[in-house]
């Protein structure tokens, strides 16, 4: 069972996501909050699976809630899913910094939103292909200029060149076919990666990816183009 803590400071919002995923055997909502203080406080109380949470929200808001979940160590397998209004905001990529293994916009498919919750489940990362390969591609182009990331230069250039491809979105498999190289192999060379660079997850390995200028936004939308 996928345990999940709705974090959001719109009562209608947290009570349709209730309800969406209530509906669903293998998802149980196990408590909601109206802000980021709250959310962080249950999150270490309930210890969910997912955490859905709201970016813009009083007393705390998300990005600071997402750092303070990723950064405990007692809560390291809890996934925070950021939820936004606006899709392509300032603030999904701090998120991201900050911890978080995704973002959704609200307005998402009812469908969209449970395969969400169990790919994070899974802690495969929002950033993996499937549904938000094609959303996060404007978000992408709007990155900052690239800069230092503390321990690139410990990275074999085998582990650079699988980080790339995580960035562009691929799967292990999808990396193994590319690369010549077993899954098994592969799924190796990626957490060497996140290992060496202290990334949480494999969302993180892609901002410290497009951070560096490891890989670029053009180079993410060339792929796209050719999907």
């Amino acid at each position: 069972m996928i345990t999940v803590l709705l974090v959001d400071d719109q009562a209608l919002i947290r009570a349709g996501f209730r309800a969406l995923l209530a509906a669903e055997d293998d998802i149980t909502v196990i408590g909601d909050a109206p802000d980021g203080a709250s959310g962080v406080s249950m999150a270490r109380e309930h210890r969910p699976d997912v955490v859905l949470l709201d970016v813009q929200m009083p007393v705390m808001d998300g990005i600071e809630a997402t750092r303070q979940i990723a950064s405990d160590p007692s809560l390291a397998g809890v996934h925070v899913v950021i939820l936004t209004n606006y899709g392509f905001d300032e603030y999904v990529f701090n998120a991201l910094r900050a911890g978080a293994c995704g973002f959704l916009v609200k307005d998402t498919e009812p469908e969209d939103l449970v395969t969400a919750v169990r790919v994070a489940a899974r802690g495969d990362a929002l950033l993996s292909p499937g549904i938000t390969r094609r959303l996060i591609s404007e978000f992408v182009a709007r990155t900052p200029q690239p800069g230092p990331v503390v321990g690139l230069d410990e990275l074999t250039n085998r582990e650079k060149e699988v980080m790339a491809l995580v960035a562009k979105g691929l799967t292990n498999d999808e990396i193994a076919a590319q690369m010549v190289i077993s899954p098994t192999t592969a799924k190796t060379h990626v957490s060497r990666a996140m290992t060496k660079l202290g990334a949480r997850d494999r969302a993180q390995l892609v901002v410290f990816a497009y951070e560096s200028g490891l890989v670029t936004p053009r180079e993410w939308l060339s792929g796209l183009e050719h999907d």
